[in-house]
C-alpha cells in the first residue's frame, strides 16, 4: 500500500514545521500550503487520502473554505485544527462535511490518532464491514444482531437505528444536528437524542457513566470509538 497523502492548509510555519517533521517521520506524503487558495488547487490536483485544515486562514474563512472542497471532493476526510473556544466554528465545520477537528494547542499523538481514524472510516466506507466489533461489542449490519460477548443485547427499532449511524461512522464525530435529521423527521431539541444515548449506555456500556464506547464531545455531539 503506498504511503497516505496528506494535503496541510495551514498559515502557521511553526506548525507546519511541527507537523512536517512528524507526519513524514510517520510515513505520510505531505503536500503543504499557508493559504486556503493554494490549498484548494493542491486538494484538486493531488487528490490526497486525508486533508488538514486550519479554520484561521488569511484568505478564505475557513468554513468557507470546506465547503468549496466539499463541492469537489465529497469524501476525502477533512481534519480541522481549531483554536479553543471556537464551539460553534467546530459544529459548523462538521455539519458542513468536516470529519474531526483538534484543538489547538494539540497533542501529536491525539493528532495521529484522528487521521488513522479517518483513514480508518474512508477504507469502512468503501468496504462497510457486515460485523462491526469493537471490544466485546459486535454490531451485525446485516442481520441487525448486536450483541455483548456471548449476549445478545435487545434494542428498541430507534436505538438500533442510532447505533447503526454510530458505526457506520465510527470515530468520526457526529453533530447532535447530524444526528437529529437522521433519527426523526422535523426534531431539533438534542434533549430527546441524550435520552436515547443514555438509554444505549445502559445496554451496552459496562459502565454507563464512564462509557468507553460512545464518547461524548460536550457542546458538539457524540462519537463512537473506532476499533484499533
Amino acid at each position: 500500500m503506498p504511503d497516505p497523502v496528506v494535503v496541510l492548509i495551514e498559515d502557521e510555519l511553526q506548525i507546519r514545521r511541527f507537523l512536517r517533521a512528524t507526519l513524514t517521520g510517520q510515513g505520510y506524503r505531505l503536500f503543504e500550503t499557508a493559504t486556503g487558495a493554494d490549498g484548494l488547487i493542491e486538494v484538486a490536483s493531488r487528490q490526497p487520502d486525508v486533508v488538514i485544515v486550519d479554520l484561521g486562514l488569511p484568505d478564505i474563512d475557513g468554513l468557507e473554505l470546506l465547503r468549496r472542497m466539499r463541492e469537489t471532493n465529497e469524501g476525502v476526510p477533512i481534519v480541522v485544527l481549531s483554536s479553543r473556544g471556537e464551539e460553534a466554528a467546530k459544529v459548523q465545520a462538521l455539519d458542513l462535511g468536516a470529519d474531526d477537528y483538534v484543538t489547538k494547542p494539540f497533542g501529536m499523538d491525539e493528532l495521529l490518532a484522528r487521521i488513522r481514524a479517518a483513514l480508518r472510516h474512508q477504507l469502512q466506507v468503501h468496504g462497510e464491514r457486515p460485523v462491526f466489533r469493537l471490544g466485546d461489542l459486535s454490531v451485525d449490519l446485516v442481520r441487525r444482531i448486536v450483541r455483548l460477548g456471548e449476549k445478545e443485547v435487545k434494542l428498541s427499532p430507534k436505538e438500533y437505528d442510532l447505533l447503526r449511524i454510530l458505526v457506520q461512522h465510527a470515530g468520526k464525530v457526529l453533530t447532535h444536528k447530524f444526528l437529529l435529521g437522521e433519527l426523526w423527521d422535523n426534531l431539533t431539541d438534542a434533549q430527546y437524542l441524550r435520552v436515547y444515548v443514555r438509554q444505549l449506555r445502559q445496554k451496552i456500556e459496562a459502565d454507563p457513566e464512564q462509557p468507553q464506547f460512545i464518547v461524548t464531545e460536550t457542546g458538539i455531539g457524540y462519537r463512537l470509538r473506532a476499533p484499533d
